[in-house]
């Protein structure tokens, strides 16, 4: 049976260890991990998924931002990585991810302002994600334009640049 749990009573090795078996060890060279570079992920909707004592998948959510063009800079969560071991792909795992972190994003109001890089059939079928209003965003990577989604009231259309978020300095 699945057990799903707070991604911070993980060991980050072991975490590390799933990211490499379900993407590669050359991962961080996307275009996702530039998004999000030098930021920690929001513990409150990060969760690892395990059987028996073993991770068999993980998700882990950022604090980015979309510097607009016009200059304002629009908070936005990366929803990604959504990692499941490669045997238990199709398991279903990756939606019971998915469905805790957007239950846990409604508590928190983060569910305004949601984007993530992936699959726009499945994704959009089965979470409600879009690349509607991301057409004008642009990447510090290559990605394919249909494949960078979106869902919430908060999300911008206009055109900008995807970063890491920056802490406001007091």
């Amino acid at each position: 049976m699945i057990s799903l749990l707070p991604l911070a009573e993980i060991a980050e090795a072991d975490v590390d260890a799933l990211l490499d078996s379900a993407f590669g060890s050359d991962r961080h060279g996307r275009t996702a991990y530039k998004i999000r570079a030098g930021t920690r992920f929001l513990p409150a909707l990060s969760f690892a998924a395990t059987e028996s004592g073993q991770l068999v998948g993980a998700i882990q959510c950022w604090p980015v931002a979309l510097a607009a063009d016009e200059g304002t800079v629009v908070p936005l969560v990366m929803v990604g990585p959504v990692a499941v071991r490669p045997d238990r792909q199709r398991d279903g795992i990756g939606r019971l991810l998915m469905t805790q972190m957007l239950a846990a994003a409604e508590l928190t109001d983060a569910t305004q302002a949601l984007m993530l890089i992936g699959d726009p059939e499945y994704y959009g079928r089965l979470f409600g994600f879009t690349a509607e209003r991301t057409a004008l965003w642009r990447a510090p990577g290559p990605v394919e334009p249909g494949r960078l989604l979106a869902r919430g009231a908060a999300v911008p259309a206009g055109a900008g640049l995807l970063r890491p978020a920056i802490p406001a300095i007091a």
